[in-house]
């Protein structure tokens, strides 16, 4: 195992998710004020995501209702699968998703390891919520 993916072996906790459209070179807040996360990444080569916007609020009742947990799913994102190094890139291979359409696929990120941190940013590609042209960042923090 290289050094890089030694250090990133552990569980991080989501520090902060942005967008930066590629035409305009805007940089935006995705998911907004209180979104929270985690990823693990185990020596054995597996990874698993969640992560759920902030305000999100409980259903009324003992079970949320069809409209109530539409809104609990639409308001989350997770995934998990294999992954691998290749060069200064992290691959997630997916073969579990909250959104079925990505299982089966790979989603390739740009890795900056910096101290107890870890940059993951995609590509310039489409957004998947809105089709904009944009390179996507997630910040983690090592959990000790």
């Amino acid at each position: 195992m290289t050094v890089a993916a030694k250090s990133l072996v552990g569980t991080w906790k989501l520090i902060s998710i942005s967008r930066r459209d590629v035409a305009t070179g805007v940089e935006t807040d995705t998911w907004g004020p209180g979104t929270e996360g985690y990823i693990t990444y185990g020596a054995e080569g597996r990874m698993m995501t969640l992560i759920v916007r902030g305000g999100r609020t409980g259903p009324q009742g003992k079970a949320a209702g069809h409209d109530e947990g539409a809104a609990l799913f639409a308001s989350m994102m997770s995934y998990g699968g294999t992954y691998r190094l290749e060069g200064e890139r992290v691959v997630h291979t997916i073969d579990i998703a909250w959104n079925e359409a990505w299982k089966g696929t790979t989603q390739e990120r740009f890795l900056v390891l910096d101290g107890n941190r870890v940059r993951l940013s995609t590509p310039p590609s489409p957004d998947p919520l809105d089709g904009v042209m944009s390179v996507r960042t997630i910040t983690w923090e090592k959990l000790a």
